[in-house]
């Protein structure tokens, strides 16, 4: 199967509506990650961003929502015994957040930077070639159990590791996956 690059759908500003979209922030990844898979199992669309500088009070990690749904969400969170450090509406264009992944093509190879995790990919054989960055300790051991295998057999990220290296390596999976269409 051969390696096709999707490209990013351009979102434009609203300018004058209300906004449509809320962060959440928290203390700790621990509390993200727990968060982001609660709400995604509840059929919530969220996705997990880097806040913007203005909101960096905890982790460096936000979650994004939809806005609309911020009283659910917040009671489904207060049943589950999660409290957010905030829950703020995206009005203002300087709240804009950043993007955790970075991809850059060196011809044969693809990279996918998330967070501080890095991901690279043979575009040809779809086989992992390199994992690198993060300075967990559980870091060669996902190499280890990653570099060689294809992207489509290889188990995720989230399987083997459970530090934030291991969750930003399952975010740098599920987006070279989608860039590949696997």
């Amino acid at each position: 199967m051969g390696f096709k690059i999707l490209k990013r759908r351009k979102t434009t500003a609203r300018k004058g509506k209300s906004p449509d979209r809320g962060f959440l922030s928290f203390h700790n990844t621990s509390e993200v990650i727990r968060v982001e898979s609660l709400l995604k199992e509840n059929g919530w669309d969220v996705r997990v961003m880097g806040p913007p500088p203005e909101l960096r009070t905890g982790c460096d990690l936000v979650i994004e929502f939809p806005l609309v749904e911020q009283l659910n969400i917040l009671r489904l969170l207060e049943q589950n015994k999660i409290t957010p450090l905030e829950a703020v509406p995206v009005d203002d264009p300087l709240l804009k957040p950043v993007e955790l992944f970075k991809t850059k093509d060196f011809g044969q190879h693809l990279m996918v930077r998330a967070a501080n995790m890095k991901l690279t990919i043979d575009k040809g054989t779809l086989a992992i070639v390199n994992i690198s960055g993060g300075g967990c300790p559980d870091v060669p051991y996902l190499a280890e159990s990653l570099v060689g295998k294809e992207i489509r057999q290889a188990p995720p990220p989230k399987e083997l590791g459970h530090t934030l290296c291991g969750y930003a390596l399952q975010l740098a999976y599920e987006e070279l996956m989608r860039q590949c269409s696997c």
